[in-house]
């Protein structure tokens, strides 16, 4: 259990690492001051091409539940993001942001009926503490819209993950066609609001083009599918928590590729981050192991074949004998 929870959350946390490096390529890469189209460009293409590679579009329940779960992880989420790095700073942006575990808890109990423990509580303000440490600085400010929006924004990502959780993934349907219609009902949703509020830059480059298919292709299509991926295994909880590596990683490639400095207190907030990852990983495989019962080591209890063999028996319709076969005397 420990192994394979340790697996999933290291291939999980590249969608968040991915994320980081937004920044990054936003301003060496892209025009500027076009926060929108970025947005857009990044998840309406790559939700388009895994839409028309799957070749199927939602059915049921599920015209009205993609809509909703596209809003929620992509479309209006990108919006208020935006909307609160607008009006914060990129520092106190993120420090609102990360509370989105805490809701990710209440949204957890209320609607996966899930118990709220104690250390789940620990890790998610052990987890904002590191943030705070790691991203906040002298010219931290409040603004009541960019508080708004920021909050709107973790509401929005909380309950798409919690959602997800609870809906699962329709019957015969792939991973990356469920990622790409979400893609591509996101990235509609974004389209309109980036046109009119920002319109298109003059020109484009070839610079500019590599960056928009990083965004589209690594950072969208690719990361979306890992991160649905993570949230099919992994608890709720600890798919909200790995979103903090997007702050590290972004402060990571700062460091190393813009020259910003990088002090021994925002180190530190790294190293709460990544404390509270590890303490949910370990206390959700502890309390694994503890529903699933002790086991005995060395031992292993036979199965019954009498029963077993009874129970088939039983569940088999009567038939005419038959003279024996090969093929039957060795499977005797």
């Amino acid at each position: 259990m420990r192994q394979r929870l340790a697996t999933d959350s290291a291939l999980t946390v590249l969608a968040p690492v991915v994320w980081g490096s937004t920044y990054l390529v936003t301003t060496e890469f892209l025009p500027p001051d076009r926060p929108l189209l970025a947005a857009a460009v990044r998840a309406l293409p790559g939700g388009l091409i895994l839409t028309l590679l799957g070749r199927r579009l939602p059915y049921g329940p599920w015209w009205w539940r993609v809509p909703v779960l596209g809003a929620l992880n992509i479309g209006f989420f990108f919006y208020l993001l935006f909307l609160a790095a607008y009006h914060l700073p990129g520092g106190v942006a993120a420090l609102v942001g990360s509370v989105q575990p805490l809701v990710v808890l209440v949204l957890s109990a209320l609607l996966l009926n899930e118990a709220v423990r104690g250390w789940q509580v620990g890790a998610c303000v052990l987890g904002a503490l590191g943030v705070g440490m790691l991203v906040l600085g002298p010219e931290a400010r409040l603004d009541a819209v960019g508080v708004a929006a920021g909050l709107g924004a973790a509401l929005c990502m909380a309950s798409g993950i919690v959602l997800t959780k609870r809906w699962g993934r329709p019957p015969g349907v792939g991973l990356l066609t469920f990622t790409g219609w979400q893609l591509a009902v996101g990235g509609v949703l974004i389209a309109p609001a980036a046109l009119v509020g920002e319109g298109l830059p003059e020109r484009i480059t070839g610079t500019n083009v590599a960056g928009f298919a990083y965004l589209s292709l690594i950072g969208a299509l690719l990361a979306y599918a890992v991160w649905f991926r993570g949230i099919e295994r992994l608890p709720a909880l600890t798919v909200s928590l790995l979103g903090f590596a997007s702050p590290v990683a972004a402060c990571l490639l700062g460091f190393l590729f813009l020259r910003q400095g990088l002090t021994l207190v925002q180190a530190a907030g790294a190293a709460a981050v990544v404390g509270a990852v590890l303490l949910a990983q370990r206390s959700t495989a502890r309390e694994s192991r503890t529903a699933r019962g002790p086991a005995t080591p060395g031992f292993r209890r036979a199965p019954d074949c009498r029963a077993e063999g009874a129970a088939r028996t039983a569940s088999q319709p009567a038939q005419p004998a038959q003279p024996a076969h090969p093929a039957q005397k060795e499977e005797a």
